[in-house]
């Protein structure tokens, strides 16, 4: 498991910001015949940091330059990538056309913010090395007439780490970013990737989608109901950034499946369900208990327990079916957030809960069985 480090965190750089000062340098040295090293670019807000070139290569009619990724103190599986800008002067009045090399992924599905057959370089990134090519044009006398071949060293196999491949992006990495910046431990990136997931299963018709706590409950779900990869949505802890999303975007059917302990935080209201930032409520589950005709003395045990299984482990050695009461709750709070601003949701939902080896402890269902 990642440990958040103590003290003040570091800051990084996204994959784009390191693409567009490779760009930068390799077209500096295009069209001058040196590399700028340090180069210095500007990001979308304005800040203006310096990058190390780490590879360096002119050769007739191409230059490239290569920087390594410092995601500062981020868990982010492209630290320490080397990301390789290599350019070459494209046909006159072509502008700025871009190519996947080696580690960059392509896009093979509809929903995503680029077309089907074009690298996955977003158009943030893109959009930063189309000012770099322009800037550079003017200093040095060019056409800014040039393709650029973004690539990074090992990125297929990183690639397999991230959301890329159920996305449909693929044969490697996406270069990422719309500040520049990578923030430490920053949950923006994870809920962007289920934005697109969503987005990918709007776009190629998935009409049951799955919004899973982890592996197991994933797994689970897709045996249950034979779904496919673009249909899995990776929620993590992140309930809220989910379903406040869905609320905009409506799939006709969607399963929340977890642990557990993660759903008795949602059924508590909770949309963020990390243990550093919600804590499972034994208070409500001693309720929930006694509306279920528990004992007074079970209810009291609940509440003193020490973690929400030994809590299942007394319910359900009294025969007391509290997994159905709290996925029951738990679509309550999933039904309230899809439906805040609408009168009814778009969405029909059911919350599955699994136990620790993946089999189904409680379930309340969305639509008929």
């Amino acid at each position: 498991m990642t440990r958040k480090p103590e003290g003040a965190l570091r800051r990084g750089w996204t994959t784009g910001a390191c693409a567009t000062a490779a760009t930068k340098a390799a077209y500096t040295a295009l069209l001058t015949g040196h590399f700028p090293d340090p180069v210095t670019i500007t990001l979308p807000k304005g800040e203006q940091p310096a990058f190390a070139l780490a590879r360096e290569t002119l050769a007739e009619g191409q230059a490239s330059a290569a920087i390594v990724k410092d995601a500062g103190d981020d868990p982010d599986v492209t630290h320490l990538a080397l990301v390789q800008a290599t350019l070459r002067p494209g046909p006159q009045g072509s502008g700025v056309t871009f190519t996947a090399g080696p580690g960059v992924g392509t896009v093979t599905k509809p929903g995503l913010p680029l077309a089907v057959g074009e690298p996955a370089i977003n158009p943030v990134p893109r959009r930063m090395m189309q000012a770099v090519v322009a800037e550079v044009a003017i200093d040095h006398g060019g056409s800014g007439d040039v393709e650029i071949e973004i690539s990074v060293d090992g990125g297929e196999d990183l690639a397999k780490k991230t959301w890329n491949p159920r996305l449909g992006i693929l044969g490697g990495l996406s270069i990422l970013g719309t500040t520049g910046v990578v923030v430490p431990f920053s949950c923006s990136a994870w809920i962007h990737s289920i934005h697109r997931g969503i987005d990918v299963a709007r776009a190629t018709g998935i009409t049951h989608a799955a919004g899973c706590t982890g592996s197991t409950s994933e797994a689970a779900v897709q045996q249950l109901y034979g779904l496919p990869e673009a249909a899995l949505l990776d929620m993590g802890d992140f309930a809220g950034g989910l379903l406040k999303y869905l609320r905009l975007h409506p799939l006709p059917r969607l399963t929340l499946a977890g642990g557990f302990g993660k759903l008795c935080k949602l059924a508590a209201g909770h949309l963020d369900l990390h243990s550093g930032r919600s804590q499972v409520d034994f208070d409500l589950l001693a309720a929930l208990l006694g509306e279920l005709g528990a004992a007074p003395e079970l209810a009291a045990q609940a509440r003193a327990a020490n973690t929400a299984k030994q809590v299942l482990d007394l319910a359900t050695a009294a025969g007391l079916p509290l997994a159905d009461a709290v996925a029951a709750r738990a679509r309550e709070t999933a039904l309230g957030v899809l439906s805040r601003r609408n009168a009814n949701s778009e969405t029909a939902v059911e919350v599955l809960v699994f136990d620790r080896a993946g089999n189904l402890a409680g379930k309340a269902a969305g639509w008929p069985q």
